[in-house]
């Protein structure tokens, strides 16, 4: 099998052609012009790599700085169920879910007290503690977004990024070839048709 990817007729060696197509004496204009779209394809999907990176780390900034900000005037705080949280919640969209909203309280900072509604787990008695997030006010508010995952959502919009940059470049070199090669056929056609025919070959 290794005459397939080493050999003259592998698929490496045919890229080779592909992309150096000079080097073959029967290279038409339109392989060569294929050649040159191939070569800018591979240069611009080079290129891409720093743009992305730079595009993901001015995201990574942004992802701190809002982490950051999420943190101020936010503070975790601890509920008590006012009574027993259902066992189990049925309705048209979910069965069996995890959570279910129950009636608790809390006290701010500044000794206020509070009453709401809090996740709890099905089943959960009276008077279970349930760990919340406040802000400056002692108002139920949602948890800030964790600095720690500003990288990983930094690498992913980085790599989606040029990932579609290299799917556009690629498809624009597919439809090029495409029309090429149909342009190619047809000269083929045009060729066959006017061979002359003696009833055999010369």
């Amino acid at each position: 099998m290794g005459f397939l990817v080493h050999g003259s007729s592998g698929p490496i060696a045919r890229f080779r052609r592909r992309l150096f197509p000079g080097r073959n004496s029967l290279a038409r204009g339109s392989d060569r012009f294929e050649a040159l779209l191939l070569k800018l394809v591979i240069l611009a999907a080079l290129l891409a790599i720093p743009v992305a990176a730079a595009v993901g780390s001015a995201n990574h900034g942004r992802q701190v700085a809002a982490a950051a900000a999420d943190s101020t005037g936010r503070h975790p705080a601890t509920a008590y169920l006012l009574k027993a949280a259902p066992v189990r919640i049925v309705d048209s969209e979910s069965v069996g879910t995890d959570t279910s909203t129950t009636e608790a309280t809390w006290t701010d900072s500044r000794g206020a007290r509070h009453t709401g509604g809090v996740l709890a787990a099905p089943g959960s008695p009276a008077g279970s503690a349930m760990p919340i997030w406040i802000d400056a006010r002692g108002e139920l508010t949602t948890a800030p977004r964790n600095a720690s995952t500003a990288v990983f959502d930094s690498v992913l919009v980085g790599l989606w990024l040029w990932f579609a940059v290299v799917a556009a470049l690629v498809l624009v070199q597919r439809v090029v070839r495409l029309v090429l090669d149909r342009q190619r056929a047809a000269a083929w056609e045009r060729a066959w048709a006017a061979y002359p025919r003696s009833g055999s070959w010369p």
